[in-house]
């Protein structure tokens, strides 16, 4: 494994119940319109940092040190939107994010009452969309799940496994 690959792996199977069962049906990653901010303030820290030779030399310490400043917190953002990671299984929904510290919120199948999906104009062009769940005790580390990909695709495999599972009534046709 790579460093870059250790850096951003949440190590996802530590938190299965193997001995349950339980396996992975879906890893949701972040969509790559999450990644515009982050490579946004990255050109605007190069642009700053190409401009550092022709600014008054009082002054270029400063621009140096906004450049720096502003290429730590792209790649900030970039590393927390690629931990963040969440994990449709036949037993449960999880969610695990954060950088140096991290989360982990969990929900089984059977406390899911609802899934919205939002697909804002610009998600529906670029394919993708948020989901927003509703659970009989609100747990707000899965409330809110941004950037999905393909969320209707998702939806379905969220679906299919609480059908699988015999959590729900037969659907008739």
């Amino acid at each position: 494994m790579g460093l870059l690959a250790s850096v951003t792996d949440p190590r996802i199977g530590r938190h299965l119940l193997r001995e349950e069962g339980e396996v992975i049906v879906d890893e949701v990653r972040r969509h790559w319109v999450a990644y515009v901010r982050p490579a946004g303030e990255a050109v605007v820290a190069v642009a700053l940092l190409c401009a550092v030779p022709f600014v008054l030399i009082d002054l270029a310490g400063i621009v140096l040190v906004l450049a720096l400043l502003v290429l730590v917190h792209a790649a900030w953002l970039a590393l927390g939107h690629a931990r963040d990671r969440f994990v449709i299984t036949n037993m449960r929904v999880f969610r695990v994010h954060g950088v140096l510290s991290q989360h982990l919120a969990t929900m089984p199948l059977a406390r899911i009452l609802d899934i919205s999906v939002v697909k804002p104009l610009h998600g529906r062009l670029l394919g993708f969309g948020h989901f927003v769940f509703e659970s009989a005790a609100q747990e707000q580390g899965l409330r809110d799940i941004r950037y999905v990909g393909d969320p209707d695709a998702r939806d379905l495999a969220i679906q299919r496994v609480v059908q699988r599972s015999g959590l729900r009534g037969r659907m008739v046709n």
